[in-house]
């Protein structure tokens, strides 16, 4: 439904990019939405009176503009103006003076755009135009779950036709989704599924009707770097009650340096907020990169799977897959939650089948070896005759589930 009234706050350094954040007001206004500015610069003085000063900015994070301009290195002035930014969005959010972020800028602005949106609820329309949207600059930690990136093409410095269409796209965007987005139902309570693509794993097949039979809401991550990551955002918020983490995929591609990685906390975050895990080594097989780069010293030495021409995947040796469970297990004997380990004993994904490309049962039996060995006796383990994909996985994990919802340790409803 539409909203009558709209308020964008567009984030920005307006000592230097007073024209563009003037421009954005007015697109926004064009589009029949009210609009207020932020500034985030800390050194120069605006052509025009923000909304929202800096002043207002560094007093958000308990501290003053000429304090944050003492700190003498411009990565910790940032990094405190982020802090003030963050809060006084959060604040104006909150109480429901705003309806939407657009925040635009560099490498700065997007540093500091990042830890904004981060503090933004899921749900609520977060827009960066950025002059490194995209990047390999920007780490899989800091992309929020839910935030849109625009390209700023010849963005750099001041307005040009390339600029203005862009901006435009962006302010539009942002009124668009405050106007019509689908507020989060906080009804049923969701629980999170790991997983690759169906040719892979399939156990999310049969999970998926009978959560949902039960009364929950199913939301399947696909762990290609930021699916991973977008999981464990919304474990840390508090957006999921439980999660079944079945493709590790991203942990060991973070732990062999492959750039299709979630993050150094990947598989982390359920278990420092004590949200009930039961998780599976689906995907442990392997070790994914980009098609078109293929790593020298992989491109002779093992045997490859050209998934398309964004996505291929090595085998791992038998190191790795132990190395990978030593990783695994240290991470989750760090949880404060239900944890459960499920091992299928029969493969971990498609092509860890009988014939497959990646089947390799020494290097699975020593994995298996390696995560019963390391794994804390505070967590459940249940080594499993059959493979990931075979139903009496699935059964296996909703048993578990089941076991501990009737225990009351899975909630009934979410806490955000």
């Amino acid at each position: 439904m539409s909203k009558k009234v709209v308020l964008v706050l567009i984030i920005g350094t307006a000592d230097t990019k007073a024209d563009e954040l003037m421009f954005l007001k007015s697109c926004v206004q064009e589009a029949g939405a009210d609009a207020a500015i932020m500034d985030i610069g800390i050194l120069g003085t605006p052509s025009f009176t923000p909304e929202y000063s800096k002043h207002d900015v560094a007093a958000a994070a308990n501290t003053s503009n000429e304090a944050i301009i003492e700190l003498g290195d411009e990565n910790r002035a940032m990094t405190k103006q982020a802090e003030g930014a963050a809060s006084l969005t959060r604040s104006l959010q909150e109480s429901g003076q705003i309806d939407g972020v657009l925040a635009i800028g560099g490498t700065m602005a997007t540093d500091l755009a990042l830890d904004v949106v981060a503090a933004l609820p899921l749900g609520f329309p977060k827009l960066i135009a950025s002059t490194v949207a995209y990047s390999p600059l920007l780490s899989p930690e800091r992309i929020s779950a839910d935030v849109m990136m625009i390209l700023w093409s010849g963005g750099l410095y001041g307005l040009n036709p390339i600029c203005r269409s862009i901006l435009s796209q962006a302010a539009h965007a942002v009124v668009g989704a405050c106007r019509f987005r689908t507020e989060p139902d906080a009804g049923r309570p969701i629980v999170g599924i790991s997983s690759l693509g169906k040719t892979s794993l399939k156990y999310m097949v049969e999970l998926k009707p009978e959560l949902e039979r039960r009364g929950y809401d199913v939301a399947v991550f696909h762990t290609t770097g930021l699916g991973g990551r977008a999981m464990e955002s919304m474990l840390a918020k508090g957006a999921l009650v439980a999660v079944m983490d079945f493709s590790l995929v991203e942990v060991s591609n973070h732990q062999l340096g492959s750039v299709v990685t979630a993050g150094s906390d990947r598989l982390e975050q359920a278990g420092k907020h004590g949200i009930p895990q039961i998780v599976a080594p689906g995907g442990v097989t392997l070790v994914d990169f980009q098609s078109w780069a293929v790593p020298e010293e992989l491109q002779n030495s093992r045997e490859i799977h050209v998934h398309n021409r964004l996505i291929s995947s090595a085998i791992l040796t038998t190191e790795e897959k132990i190395e990978a469970a030593h990783t695994i297990a240290d991470k989750l004997n760090r949880a404060t939650g239900p944890t459960a380990f499920i091992m299928p004993l029969e493969g971990i994904d498609e092509w860890d089948r009988e014939g497959g490309p990646f089947r390799d049962p020494e290097g699975l039996a020593a994995f298996a070896t390696a995560i019963e060995a390391s794994l804390s006796s505070e967590i459940e383990y249940h080594a499993l005759d059959h493979h990931i994909n075979d139903r009496e996985f699935a059964a296996k994990a909703l048993e578990i589930f089941d076991r501990w919802s009737a225990a009351g340790l899975i909630p009934e409803s979410r806490t955000t």
